[in-house]
């Protein structure tokens, strides 16, 4: 598997990414994920939208509490044609719960925790700690991958005005 060990790190110590790092421009991998129903859930079936991908190491940390309802308070403004989608390797009884405790409703939440799929497929799972990295991708209507901002310091917080921004040239 392709490993990248000069984009994030995590309290200062760099980590190493592994997966496909997908480039703009190209096709966004179709990967399954699990809804917190508990079905199968493929990333393709949003075709037809813009979707922004939200992805948060754990819900249960500050930082990633704090992305998820920065983008569920944005996802009011957005319209139909926008999805917002947060995935994590929580659980789905993880995020349902933290969706229920924060009155989180306009996200969709996935999880990547069977087999890491996404991860892997976007080239940001953390090697050894079984975590995503933090970042956001913006796919559109066709399924293209537009943008990407992979998060330089995983306790940080992503840009979210250039993600914003680049949102209202894609859609």
């Amino acid at each position: 598997m392709p490993e990248l060990s000069d984009k994030v790190t995590m309290k200062g110590n760099p980590v190493t990414l592994e997966g496909n790092e997908v480039q703009i421009g190209a096709d966004a991998p179709n990967v399954t994920l699990t809804a917190n129903d508990l079905s199968a859930f493929e990333l393709s079936s949003l075709k037809g939208k813009t979707v922004i991908l939200s992805v948060v190491p754990s819900l249960d940390t500050g930082i990633c509490d704090l992305q998820s309802k920065r983008f569920n308070t944005e996802a009011a403004g957005l319209g139909d044609g926008v999805a917002i989608v947060t995935i994590s390797m929580d659980l789905p009884f993880a995020q349902k719960r933290w969706c229920a405790d924060t009155g989180s409703d306009k996200l969709m939440f996935l999880s990547d925790h069977k087999a890491g799929a996404f991860g892997e497929a976007y080239g940001l799972m953390i090697k050894g700690a079984r975590l995503l990295a933090r970042a956001v991708m913006i796919v559109d209507a066709d399924g293209i991958l537009r943008y990407r901002q992979i998060v330089p310091e995983i306790a940080q917080e992503p840009d979210y005005e250039d993600a914003l921004r680049a949102l209202k040239e894609i859609a």
